[in-house]
């Protein structure tokens, strides 16, 4: 029976030589991640169980992001105990506060990997799949299941292919596609489907693209997002997968439940407008809105290309003086890199404020909390009600490049005005 991509995984998983949508299968896990938020609770439950040891501490990954370094008390504690359970367990992978977003860790780390079942508790845990692996996130209860067996139960689900034809024009980046797909389908367009992505677009994509593509696939309620490895796949985990893995690749004739085609080549510059990831515009459309806060970082737009083209717009100019741009790089690996290359130099001194790796700016528990009727952009993931302040402020999620080209003005701005 033909089967695509995460069909083929999911039967791997489960011992079967294949599997159907809707089928429910209970599924070997290769890696588990759990971090500094939704740790605590999944040790928790862990306990409640009974069991006395993690099933394989070399298979559990454990990263500090969310609340770090630590901005309260509450935090604190949390950081304690997640010490001591790695301790005690002897987990061999636990990143302390340095390291950076989880998901950003796990694939410069090699856990995630082509073929490889990868669970996470943390939504945007779909971020993996852009390295051709099933990967999604789970409640703390179902980490703890994991963390004592090892398995877990899946409906396989329904897949949507996802063509994206023609090239992607810069400034406009992977970013813009993913919000115009999401306006297209709307939030819940995609509940409990796997969304597969491919066409030339794809395939000319950084693999910092596609990791953002994938990672807000959770934000149209899809379960995972993947895309099928290829030569730059490879040579992108050279030096940096943990163990060997096996390229799985949908069969040509393999069925869908939806399949869309896309042409990057007429996209202009997107941005998610209030309270919604789906209430998507053409950045000329919402041209002129003024914003007191410019955001780049966050597991969906921190990468080093995201920096990078940050820099090319802001080099030479100044922040607008009514705006705060506040730059927080994924992880220590992409901090480092900007350092070398002389990019954060360029927007520091184009009057940003760097931050050290994490997810406070983007859940608004930390660094760049939104007062009241403040505006901000950002280059995150989620745009509700309060997200990341005050329940009376107001963001819109953009690419980095819109970001950069904002904070400038100090008013959303289109990139290609200053982008030759």
């Amino acid at each position: 029976m033909a089967m695509t991509i995460t069909e083929k995984i999911l039967a791997k998983a489960a011992g079967k030589k294949e599997v159907t949508p809707g089928e429910i299968i209970d599924a070997k896990v290769d890696f588990a991640m759990m971090h500094d938020l939704t740790g605590p609770l999944t040790v928790e439950s862990f306990e409640k169980i009974g069991v006395k040891k993690v099933w394989d501490p070399s298979r559990i990954v454990i990263t500090f992001d969310h609340q770090t370094p630590a901005s309260s008390i509450d935090a604190a504690k949390n950081h304690i105990l997640l010490r001591e359970f790695a301790n005690k367990h002897k987990i061999v992978h636990f990143y302390d506060m340095f390291e950076g977003i989880c998901h950003q860790v796990l694939p410069e780390k090699g856990f995630a990997l082509p073929g490889k079942v990868v669970i996470g508790a943390d939504s945007h845990t779909v971020t993996y799949g852009a390295l051709g692996c099933f990967a999604t996130g789970v409640g703390s209860t179902d980490m703890a299941a994991i963390l004592a067996t090892g398995r877990l139960w899946f409906k396989v689900p329904e897949s949507i292919k996802i063509i994206a034809r023609g090239v992607l024009k810069p400034p406009v980046m992977s970013k813009d596609l993913i919000l115009h797909i999401i306006g297209d389908f709307g939030m819940d367009g995609a509940t409990y489907q796997a969304v597969e992505f491919t066409g030339e677009c794809i395939s000319k994509m950084s693999i910092d693209g596609r990791l953002t593509l994938c990672n807000m696939v959770v934000e149209m309620g899809a379960k995972n997002g993947i895309i099928e490895p290829d030569a730059k796949t490879l040579q992108w985990l050279k030096g940096r997968a943990k163990e060997k893995f096996e390229i799985i690749k949908s069969d040509a004739d393999a069925e869908y439940k939806t399949t869309k085609e896309y042409d990057a080549n007429k996209l202009e510059p997107q941005v998610a407008c209030p309270h919604s990831v789906d209430n998507i515009k053409s950045v000329r459309e919402v041209e002129g809105e003024e914003i007191d806060q410019a955001f780049i970082g966050t597991c969906t737009n921190g990468r080093l290309e995201d920096l990078k083209i940050a820099a090319k717009i802001l080099k030479g100019k100044k922040v607008s003086k009514k705006v705060r741009l506040i730059v927080v790089p994924a992880s220590a690996e992409v901090y480092r890199e900007a350092l070398d290359s002389g990019i954060l130099k360029i927007l520091v001194n184009a009057g940003a404020l760097v931050e050290s790796p994490g997810c406070g700016a983007c859940m608004g528990c930390h660094i760049g909390v939104l007062g009241p009727g403040e505006v901000s952009i950002s280059a995150s993931n989620r745009n509700f009600k309060g997200r990341q302040g005050s329940p009376d402020s107001k963001v819109y999620l953009a690419s980095p490049a819109t970001v950069a080209a904002s904070a400038i003005t100090g008013k959303i701005t289109d990139p290609r005005d200053f982008y030759a």
